[in-house]
C-alpha cells in the first residue's frame, strides 16, 4: 500500500510559478515511480509528468514540456512539480500518482492516487 499527499496548490496570475509537492509513504513506495496528472472542469484527467526515484526516467506531456520540471527527493520521499510560465489553461486539480513508466512516454501506469490539489491561474 502507498499513500500520497499533495500540497502547494493555489491561485496565481498568468506567467507566475507554483511548486507542488507529493509526499509518499508505505512499505512498497520504493517499487514505484511518481507522476502528476491534472483534470480541468468538464475534461478528462490528463498525464502531466513522470519520474523514477532515481531520475533515470523522466518525461513530460507536450503541453508542459519546457515549462514544468519534475524532481524527486529520495531522503524526503517527496516528488515536486515546479510549474513556471503558468497559463490559464493550466487551471485544474493536480493529482499525484504512483506507478510505472510506459514505453510510449505518453502517460504512466497508475496504482495509487493522492487526493488532489487545486491550481488556478488567472488571466
Amino acid at each position: 500500500q502507498v499513500q500520497l499527499v499533495e500540497s502547494g496548490g493555489g491561485l496565481v496570475q498568468a506567467g507566475g510559478s507554483l511548486r507542488l509537492s507529493c509526499t509518499a509513504s508505505g512499505r512498497t513506495v520504493g517499487g514505484y515511480g511518481l507522476g502528476w496528472f491534472r483534470q480541468a472542469p468538464g475534461k478528462d484527467r490528463e498525464f502531466v509528468a513522470f519520474t523514477a526515484w532515481s531520475g533515470a526516467s523522466t518525461y513530460y506531456a507536450d503541453s508542459v514540456q519546457g515549462r514544468f520540471t519534475i524532481s524527486a527527493d529520495n531522503a524526503k520521499i517527496t516528488v515536486y512539480l515546479q510549474m513556471d510560465g503558468l497559463k490559464p489553461e493550466d487551471t485544474a486539480i493536480y493529482y499525484c500518482a504512483a506507478g510505472h513508466p510506459v514505453a510510449s512516454r505518453a502517460t504512466m501506469s497508475t496504482f495509487y492516487w493522492g487526493q488532489g490539489t487545486q491550481v488556478t491561474v488567472s488571466s
